[in-house]
């Protein structure tokens, strides 16, 4: 199958807490998109792994993604070196993305930034034709490079490069994100605060969204880092 789209992300939840609205609204207008977890999420202070799978899960057809995959790499140990860079090009040419969106450049989280740099890395190096890769059936994959990669805003407010326009998907995004029951804000909880567990923090999604929306002129938005120059054919093109 051949994706418009990859969200490729460190843990079970990024993608839906930094792109959720985005997928959301590209889905509904017929591009086929995946998700990539890199990590199951183990070293999460709240819930378990299998919950996270659960959870990840119902989120998935909450977005309506076509896919979604779990590389199953350490939580908290992942590094960026040949192992991994392999394993996450063989996803790619796998489904053939021409876009790959994924982890916040930098954030406070260590395995975003690690995941941001192993997936971009990842990307350049699966367009090369002397990196041989195969799967289960030992056919060996073609090269494939995205066109673009583009990076999440995550706990840290990093200027976006872009924003993009997602007034009408929020709900879709926030359901999606509180589909993750173990992980949010939960009155009735024993399980031990986190930094993501405050009714601030869930409250802090809609916020942060409206705020962008409000620099742009929309309701909704979310923002990305570019690792190139946007291009228009025309001045008229930028809204």
């Amino acid at each position: 199958m051949k994706l418009d789209i990859l969200a490729i992300a460190a843990h079970p939840d990024d993608v839906e807490l930094g792109c959720g609205a985005t997928i959301a609204k590209e889905v509904a207008n017929g591009k086929k998109v995946g998700i990539l977890d890199l990590t199951r999420g183990e070293l999460g202070t709240r819930g378990t792994a299998e919950t996270r799978a659960i959870e990840a899960a119902a989120a998935a057809r909450i977005l309506g993604v076509d896919v979604r995959e779990n590389l199953g790499f350490a939580d908290g140990f992942f590094v960026n070196d040949k192992k991994h860079q392999l394993e996450v090009i063989k996803i790619i040419r796998k489904y053939q993305p021409e876009i790959v969106i994924c982890n916040a450049i930098d954030d406070r989280h260590i395995d975003h930034g690690k995941g941001s740099k192993l997936v971009s890395d990842a990307c350049f190096l699966s367009g090369l034709m002397k990196i041989e890769t195969t799967l289960k059936d030992r056919v060996c994959q073609e090269p494939w490079r995205p066109k673009q990669v583009y990076h999440f805003i995550q706990w840290k407010n990093l200027e976006p490069d872009i924003a993009v326009d997602v007034s009408g998907y929020i709900d879709v995004k926030m359901a999606s994100v509180l589909a993750y029951k173990t992980q949010f804000y939960d009155a009735n909880s024993k399980e031990p605060e986190t930094p993501i567990s405050s009714k601030n923090f869930t409250d802090s999604i809609i916020y942060r969204a409206r705020d962008l929306g409000r620099l742009i002129g929309v309701e909704y938005a979310e923002g990305f880092n570019v690792e190139r120059y946007p291009a228009v054919d025309s001045l008229f093109d930028l809204k």
